[in-house]
């Protein structure tokens, strides 16, 4: 009887917390502005050139170079999904594609834009 209330208390805490952090909200305003250029979130020295995202009819969209290290330069176009938050909108769920078509992806990556200053993060 003793471990099943144990049971239960920790499972009321667990619950409260899990609560408690879905309600916060990550201040956007805080991330660093966006600088060109930057790594990437897939590493290996790449780095991530002309990254500019445009608000347009619900969605974030930019053309782009990812540059490797030895200079090999591939084009790129990405589009997120733009969501109106904290008087900016927030470009998330990013899926890019090689301008050849030739590979495609998602990103972790999201942008802030506010006041024309575009604010990026990887978290």
């Amino acid at each position: 009887m003793r471990n099943a209330n144990l049971v239960r208390l920790l499972s009321a805490l667990l619950a409260g917390l899990a609560v408690s952090t879905v309600g916060a909200q990550e201040n956007y305003e805080t991330w660093a502005p966006l600088a060109d250029p930057f790594p990437s979130t897939g590493g290996n020295g790449i780095m991530i050139h002309d990254y500019d995202p445009v608000v347009t009819d619900g969605t974030c969209t930019t053309k782009f170079r990812a540059v490797e290290p030895n200079g090999t330069t591939y084009h790129n176009s990405i589009t997120f999904e733009a969501v109106e938050v904290q008087g900016g909108v927030l470009c998330t769920h990013g899926k890019w594609r090689s301008a050849d078509g030739s590979a495609t992806g998602t990103t972790p990556f999201r942008v802030f834009i506010k006041g024309g200053l575009k604010r990026g993060s990887a978290d």
